[in-house]
């Protein structure tokens, strides 16, 4: 079987860039191969200016690509912008526009989601940007369905996400749904963060109790749980194996995790079923009872919802491209 073909990922540096965001679509894209060991995609840094371009740490950066590189692209990442908001140069307006007209899927990390929408292309869709600067830009771009609580949207062609680690999850999400989620588990061990966050769940602003030591505190239930998916799970009695009430127990669960007990629990069986499809023959029945889903027909209902196919197409489409990597 033939292997899917190499796609180009440019990724847009300016300067003042930040090192860190920079960073983010080519440690997802950059480093991740097939089990074969080839690249998976070709990842092209193109600068909006000519020449070395500064960072906001202190050095500077060489970038071997300009604008140009935008035309060759199936993925363009805007990773941030500057933080003054200024307006981003006409040729890179003109060179997003274009990549969406002819199909390329355009994504704007944290504050790139500015140049997204100041190109037009988020307008009468849903976006989300970093949380601190969400009033400014419900502000400029009122045409836009703003939802800034959650980590990262995916409308299909355009994706944005909210700040820093958020990229990672975006970017990630983006891996997953174009080649399956054993690929995004592979990235996200390499860099030793979480494999699956959804979008929906929310940022993390400036919460009484930090969301880390939250996540401390129920790690120990979180790792149980993901290890007993298949059992039905009671909200008392997880609370009560939490050594909580309910009403707190529910309250610091969504501090730590940023969503309810109910929707973590199917984002995680979801997230088993897409593994268990893409690594391993059991029938989809049973697939369903090991991921907790009870029944095929319940299987279907929350795989279709979440991911727009069927599990069946699903481990054809990525089962077949792993055999085949």
């Amino acid at each position: 079987m033939a292997k899917k073909p190499v796609e180009t990922i440019a990724v847009v540096a300016f300067d003042g860039i930040s090192p860190f965001h920079l960073s983010v679509p080519c440690m997802v894209f950059g480093e991740d191969r097939t089990e074969a060991g080839d690249a998976r995609f070709r990842l092209l840094v193109c600068g909006v200016e000519p020449g070395p371009l500064r960072t906001n740490a202190g050095f500077t950066l060489t970038v071997p690509h300009g604008l140009e590189a935008i035309r060759k692209a199936q993925i363009v990442v805007v990773p941030s912008w500057r933080d003054d908001m200024r307006a981003a140069p006409p040729a890179l307006i003109r060179a997003l526009q274009a990549a969406h007209r002819r199909g390329a899927v355009v994504v704007g990390l944290c504050l790139g989601a500015f140049v997204l929408a100041e190109a037009g292309l988020l307008d009468g869709r849903p976006a989300t940007t970093h949380w601190n600067l969400a009033e400014a830009f419900a502000r400029q771009y009122p045409k836009v369905t703003l939802q800034p609580e959650v980590l990262y949207v995916d409308d299909g062609d355009v994706l944005t996400s909210a700040g820093t680690a958020a990229g990672i999850d975006c970017c990630l999400h983006l891996l997953r749904v174009r080649y399956g989620a054993e690929a995004a588990n592979r990235a996200a061990r390499r860099m030793v963060v979480a494999p699956h966050r959804e979008g929906g769940q929310a940022q993390y602003i400036e919460r009484p109790v930090p969301a880390a030591a939250e996540s401390d505190r129920l790690a120990p239930l979180l790792e149980w749980l993901g290890r007993h998916l298949h059992s039905p799970h009671e909200l008392d009695e997880l609370a009560s194996r939490a050594l909580m009430s309910r009403r707190t127990f529910t309250r610091r669960f969504r501090e730590a995790t940023g969503t309810t007990v109910g929707q973590w629990l199917q984002n995680q069986r979801l997230a088993l079923a897409q593994r268990l499809l893409e690594t391993t023959g059991k029938p989809v029945e049973r697939v369903a009872t090991d991921a907790g889903f009870g029944s095929a027909v319940s299987l279907r209902k929350h795989f279709v919802a979440a991911f727009k196919t069927s599990p069946t197409a699903y481990r054809r489409q990525f089962s077949q491209e792993t055999a085949a990597a």
